[in-house]
Formats: structure tokens, C-alpha cells, sequence
């Protein structure tokens, strides 16, 4: 314990030694300095930063040397040639949708592109086209309509990768409806690229195209604002994290519309705080008293305290039937004493049952039960015993788990209840 403590006083100490550097080296470069001399001198006297330690030092600087705002943000293109980068994850925004990456900055991302080339590009050609119908101009609005026809991939992602989870919550409606205003824009820019590939200079043909010219990008223009203003904001009601880290995984094979997203989005993770300055090594080796499992990582003392607290009595038995482990809960069932420990399952029964328990044993190490139950009342309780086998991911039996529970509560329950109380 008294080694941990100094770890942690030494953590301590390091950290604002490095807050110090960090903020005799910024006040260098304020003082003109270069950056490959400060540079040099950070990567020798601190190493690696970590973000939080360059927000402090930011913060500092302003509120303890006086630096203004303004200055602070001029030095960011220097913090940056330093930081190697780490500074924009500073600055990011702490919205996951507004940072690159992130599904929803995508959509919005082409939205912008797709503004540009329908409200300017288009609309230009289209307006040339109303005054002069030349080969040229009709040649452009053909690309234009062509370059456009990349909203599938806008629409598809949607359709394909954001519509599922929607509906996953419950949300139909919504989504049929906009699948089908994106199939009929689709539609509408096909059928205007061919009218205009077949275009002779017939007026009322031209009148006719101009028309349609205007209801793409209306209709388009229309497609963003509904995407805005209520897909997008309704989604990001409803998908957790992990489904969007889902969609921006998938979104590559579907490709973008006219743009791509400048980076793959890594959303910010809690760091694993299982006890002040200790880390888990980057060589898996984990510090004294952790569990890493298949799912995460636990300390000792948090996988007892979940066993205890479950509503439920748990003992294990290896395969030798040595009793190796019970559960300490506040209302145990069948009492247990640590003097279990070690003996054999055998010597913990009656020996009027001893038979019952070598009959099920058997079978569970032949291979013949997975599990067995029973239930039996027991003073004001209904107990429900179940017993199962423990295997290893190739199948070899590695013991039994006993599993008491109580359920008569669970018995009596009537109705429902939906609500907090």
C-alpha cells in the first residue's frame, strides 16, 4: 500500500513538473523563440502530451501568466508544429457529430458540397442555358446533373447504414417516407440528363428543361433541410455511441457524395481510472490487482463487490469438486462458512444426498447435462437451485457453478411497471 501511495505522490510531482515545462516552453516561443529549438527541447524534456495536459497548460497560461485569449489562440499553429497534432483534438468540439469523422459531420459535410454545386454550379449553367442553349452549355449542365448523380451514395448511406438503427427504435415512417423522395430524385435527375443529351433546340423543350432544371435543385435543397432539421437531429436522439461507430466503419464501402470525411472519427473513451496515476500497460501486462476479462477490465475488488451485491447466491466447484468460491451476499440463502474452502463438495452434503451430487457431477463431466434444477420451499422462500456445468471455450469441463435464488418474490409479481417509483 505504501508503495502505491508514493507512486501516486510521485505522479503527482511529475505532472506539475511537466506543467511547468510545458509552460516555460510556450512562454519561450511567445518570447521568439523558434520552433525547432523549442521543439527539440519539448520532445527532450517532456516526451509524449497528453491532451488534458495541454488544455491545462493553455488554461494556465491565461489565468496565470496573464496571456491573453487572443495570443493563446495565435500560438496554436506553433502548439500544433510541436504537439504533433494533438492540439486539434483539443479544439475539437466536444459534440460527437460536429467532429470529422463522425457520421452525422459527414452528412452535413457533402450537404455543403452538394449546396455548392446545385446552388451555384447548376443554377450558373442554368441560367446560361435559359439566355444561350450552345452545345457547350447544354455539354455542361450534362456533367453538372452527372456529378450529382453521386447523391446516391448520400442516400444510400442513409438508406442502407442510418435507416436500420431508426427503425431498430421504432421509426418507420419517416424513413420510408424520405427513401422514396430520395428514389424520386434520382429519378428526376436521370430523366433530365436524358431530355438533355436528346435536346435538338426545341423552345418548348427548353422551357420544359429549365422547369426541370429548378425542381432538382429545389427538390435537392429541400432533401438537405429535411435531413437537417429533422433526420439528423432525430437520429441523434435515438443511436447510442456504438451505432455510430458502426455506420462511420460501414460507410467506406458505400463511398461519399462529391466530398469524404477528412478523418476517421475515434470518439473520446473514459480513460480506465482504476486507481490515480496507474495505467494499463500498453504491453497488456496489467498492474497488480486488476482482472482483464474478454469484455473489460475490473479490479479484484469490483468483481467482489458485483458478485455480492447480485441477487443471488453463487458457489463454484472445479473439476476436482473442490469448493473454490462462494458468494458473500447480504441474505444468503443456505449459509456458507470460509471453512468450505478447499474441501470437496462431497464432504459439504449430507450423506443421505452425496449420491445425488456424484449422479449430476457425473453427468455434467461425461458431457450428458449442461444444467439441472430444482426448487424446493424453504421457510417463507420458493428456492430455485440450479446447477450448471462450467466449460472452457474448447468444451473441457473446468467445474460447476451453483446458482440459489429466492423467487417468490419474482412469483408474486402481477402487472407491470413502467415507471420509476
Amino acid at each position: 500500500m505504501s508503495e502505491m501511495i508514493n507512486n501516486r505522490e510521485h505522479a503527482v510531482r511529475e505532472q506539475g513538473r511537466r506543467q511547468e515545462l510545458l509552460k516555460q516552453i510556450i512562454k519561450e516561443l511567445h518570447e521568439g523563440k523558434s520552433v525547432e529549438e523549442v521543439k527539440t527541447r519539448f520532445e527532450e524534456a517532456v516526451g509524449d502530451v497528453t491532451v488534458a495536459e495541454i488544455s491545462a497548460m493553455e488554461q494556465a497560461l491565461m489565468e496565470e501568466e496573464g496571456i491573453p485569449v487572443s495570443e493563446v489562440q495565435r500560438l496554436c499553429s506553433v502548439h500544433t508544429a510541436i504537439f504533433k497534432g494533438s492540439i486539434e483534438e483539443i479544439h475539437r468540439s466536444s459534440k460527437p457529430e460536429e467532429q470529422p469523422g463522425h457520421p452525422v459531420h459527414t452528412f452535413k459535410l457533402e450537404n455543403r458540397e452538394i449546396e455548392r454545386h446545385v446552388n451555384f454550379r447548376l443554377e450558373l449553367h442554368k441560367d446560361k442555358f435559359r439566355r444561350e442553349d450552345s452545345t457547350d452549355i447544354v455539354f455542361k449542365l450534362v456533367e453538372d446533373l452527372n456529378l450529382l448523380l453521386d447523391l446516391d451514395k448520400h442516400y444510400s448511406r442513409k438508406e442502407n447504414l442510418l435507416f436500420p438503427y431508426l427503425e431498430k427504435y421504432g421509426i418507420y415512417g419517416p424513413t420510408k417516407v424520405m427513401w422514396g423522395v430520395d428514389d424520386a430524385i434520382r429519378a428526376m435527375i436521370k430523366k433530365v440528363k436524358e431530355k438533355l443529351l436528346s435536346y435538338n433546340g426545341d423552345r418548348a423543350d427548353k422551357d420544359i428543361l429549365i422547369i426541370d432544371l429548378e425542381r432538382v435543385i429545389t427538390e435537392v435543397n429541400e432533401m438537405i433541410f429535411k435531413e437537417e432539421n429533422i433526420l439528423l437531429p432525430m437520429a441523434l436522439e435515438k443511436l447510442t455511441e456504438d451505432e455510430w461507430v458502426k455506420i462511420a466503419a460501414e460507410s467506406d464501402e458505400i463511398g461519399y457524395c462529391l466530398t469524404a470525411p477528412e478523418q476517421k472519427w475515434v470518439p473520446e473513451r473514459v480513460p480506465l481510472p482504476y486507481d490515480e496515476g496507474t495505467e494499463v500497460a500498453e504491453n497488456g501486462q496489467l498492474p497488480e490487482g486488476l482482472i482483464r476479462f474478454e469484455t473489460g477490465i475490473l479490479t479484484a475488488a469490483q468483481l467482489e463487490a458485483i458478485m455480492n451485491h447480485l441477487p443471488v447466491d453463487l458457489t463454484f466447484i472445479d473439476e476436482q469438486d473442490v469448493v473454490r468460491y462462494f458468494s458473500h451476499g447480504k441474505e444468503r440463502i443456505f449459509a456458507r462458512t470460509k471453512a468450505v474452502i478447499g474441501r470437496t463438495v462431497q464432504n459439504c452434503h449430507p450423506p443421505q444426498s452425496v449420491h445425488v451430487v456424484n449422479e449430476l457431477l457425473a453427468d455434467f463431466k461425461a458431457g450428458r447435462k449442461d444444467a439441472e434444477d430444482f426448487w424446493i420451499p424453504f421457510k417463507d422462500k420458493l428456492v430455485y437451485i440450479r446447477y450448471f456445468a462450467v466449460r472452457s471455450a474448447e468444451g473441457r469441463y473446468m467445474g460447476t457453478l451453483e446458482f440459489t435464488q429466492n423467487i417468490a418474490p419474482i412469483q408474486a409479481l402481477e402487472g407491470q411497471k413502467r415507471i420509476l417509483s
